[in-house]
């Protein structure tokens, strides 16, 4: 393809924040901005993550990356402690530079956060049963050595036989795009100070969690080691799991798509008198004016696409000869049995000859040619 842009999905860790504020640890979110023509515009953020100094975000930043630009990106990580959407009351906690290339070709990148030059702030990373519990599951997939993030559920109050709503992720954040990557799910106990408590974890892979219903043991590795006669501290039950595929526009196109392009030309005399230079519909010396423009730009990309490249095309809003009644669904060609043109340069011809044959008249209404395509499409 001519043009190259892909959406990348970017996940964020960060260790070691500062701690601003009092009593209790930091409520960090990050935010990513891009250098736009020298100034940095905000694209997207993570979700807050409360009383946590070593946050791993489960909301990925997306950003379309254009591998023939240098795209220079910023995060920055803010303490948030209000509801505003604003961040210039909130605590800064540190931000780090770089550009999407690094992080495309190095897929997992360490970068020191910065209150400002020469003074560090932390690190971050960019990649991709005493009384009822208030549970939560994480899902992380495995990647460059280490556990990463994919999904976090949310936290089902006061509750022992919890079940979480349906969430749907991308295959390719969720695991890689392979459905036999290692993951690993962690059931947590929440604690709004943060130090949330482990109930317990699995490993599995999303080709098993597919085999639905599928129903895994949640073990506490410690309890594990401690206690003789430990099974469980509790189990997950899967009840659907399922890949969905979610087809683009280029791959309809490559799949045999065609497209039937038609064309419906306002002839209404709000374009003013066609020999006049301020209208619409004034022909330049060159033979060109504002509709025939429109035509050659939108017809050119679109004929690609088309087999047979015979385009329907209509006039409206115009008394036509011979009786001069007001038309609103006429052939550009004035042949209603087959008011198909060859190619594009067949409308603009057309078009022409049309042009000085009829009487701009009114009023603007272009439904019949809209019910026409409709009822060729159906």
């Amino acid at each position: 393809m001519a043009h190259c842009v892909t959406l990348v999905q970017l996940s964020v860790s960060c260790e070691h924040l500062i701690d601003k504020d009092i009593g209790s640890k930091s409520d960090p979110l990050c935010v990513l901005l891009q250098d736009v023509g020298g100034a940095w515009a905000e694209l997207c953020r993570t979700e807050r993550v409360r009383n946590c100094s070593s946050p791993e975000f489960s909301k990925t930043l997306q950003i379309e990356y254009h591998f023939e630009t240098v795209q220079k990106l910023r995060f920055g990580i803010y303490d948030i402690d209000n509801k505003t959407p604003e961040l210039g009351d909130d605590d800064f906690l540190g931000g780090a530079e770089c550009s999407l290339g690094q992080i495309v070709s190095s897929q997992t990148l360490t970068l020191p956060l910065m209150l400002k030059p020469g003074k560090p702030a932390g690190r971050g990373t960019i990649t991709d049963f005493l009384g009822k519990s208030d549970p939560f599951l994480e899902f992380f997939r495995q990647g460059d050595g280490k556990w990463q993030l994919a999904y976090r559920t949310e936290v089902v109050k006061n509750n022992l036989n919890p079940t979480w709503k349906r969430f749907s992720v991308s295959l390719q954040h969720f695991c890689g795009g392979d459905l036999s990557t290692p993951i690993q799910v962690r059931c947590s106990d929440y604690d709004s100070d943060g130090s949330h408590d482990l109930i317990g974890t699995f490993h599995t892979t999303l080709a098993q969690l597919q085999a639905v219903p599928a129903e895994f043991e949640c073990v506490h590795p410690e309890k594990q080691q401690r206690k003789k006669n430990y099974r469980n501290s509790g189990t997950v039950r899967v009840k659907t799991c399922r890949v969905e595929t979610e087809y683009s526009f280029l791959d309809y196109v490559m799949g045999g798509c065609q497209i039937n392009f038609t064309v419906g030309v306002d002839f209404t005399g709000s374009n003013g008198d066609p020999s006049s230079p301020d209208s619409l519909h004034y022909l330049s010396p060159t033979g060109v004016n504002e509709y025939l423009t429109a035509l050659w730009s939108v017809g050119s990309v679109v004929q690609d696409y088309d087999s047979d490249k015979l385009f329907p095309a209509f006039g409206f809003g115009a008394q036509v000869p011979p009786d001069w009644q007001v038309s609103h669904e006429f052939a550009l060609n004035f042949n209603p049995s087959n008011p198909y043109c060859a190619g594009i340069q067949g409308i603009v011809d057309a078009y022409r000859q049309a042009l000085p044959q009829v009487r701009l008249y009114g009023p603007t209404n272009f439904a019949p040619i809209i019910n026409h395509v409709a009822r060729f499409a159906a």
